[in-house]
C-alpha cells in the first residue's frame, strides 16, 4: 500500500460503523414499516426485518462508497476507501467489499488477517482523507 496514506485505528472503525450502523438501521426499519403497512392492509407475504437489514446495509455501503469513496461515517471521521495502490477502488472492488460485510462474522476476521474480512477481499483500506 502507498506509504503516504495512514490507515485509520480501530477506534474511527468502530465510530465508522456506530454511525453508519444507527444509519442502516433507520433505513431498513423504514423499508420495514413500509412493507408492514401492505402486509395488514393488502394481505402481502410478511418478511423477516432482518431481510431488510440486510439489503439496507448493501446498498447504502454500495451506493455511498462507490459514489462518494465514504459514507456518512466516514465523513464524519475525515476517512475514505481506497485500493492498496492508494487510488479509488473500482466498482468490482466496492461490489465485493459490500457482499462481503454481509457475512456476520466479518469483524472477527481482523485478528486474524489484520484487516476485517471486507478489506481483505475486496483489497481496500480505509485511510484518513
Amino acid at each position: 500500500m502507498n506509504e503516504n496514506l495512514q490507515k485509520v485505528g480501530d477506534g474511527t472503525r468502530v465510530l465508522n460503523f456506530l454511525v453508519d450502523g444507527f444509519l442502516v438501521f433507520l433505513l431498513a426499519m423504514g423499508g420495514f414499516q413500509f412493507w408492514k403497512f401492505y402486509v395488514i392492509n393488502w394481505h402481502f407475504k410478511p418478511i423477516n426485518f432482518w431481510w431488510f437489514f440486510a439489503g439496507a446495509m448493501f446498498i447504502y455501503y454500495f451506493l455511498f462508497e462507490l459514489i462518494f469513496y465514504k459514507t456518512p461515517g466516514k465523513y464524519l471521521t475525515v476517512s475514505k476507501v481506497v485500493n492498496l495502490k492508494g487510488t479509488k477502488p473500482s466498482f468490482g472492488a466496492i461490489l465485493i467489499r459490500s457482499l462481503s460485510r454481509l457475512v456476520i462474522v466479518d469483524f472477527l476476521f481482523n485478528a486474524f488477517l489484520g484487516v476485517p474480512l471486507h478489506d481483505y477481499l475486496s483489497g481496500t483500506r480505509v485511510v484518513e482523507s
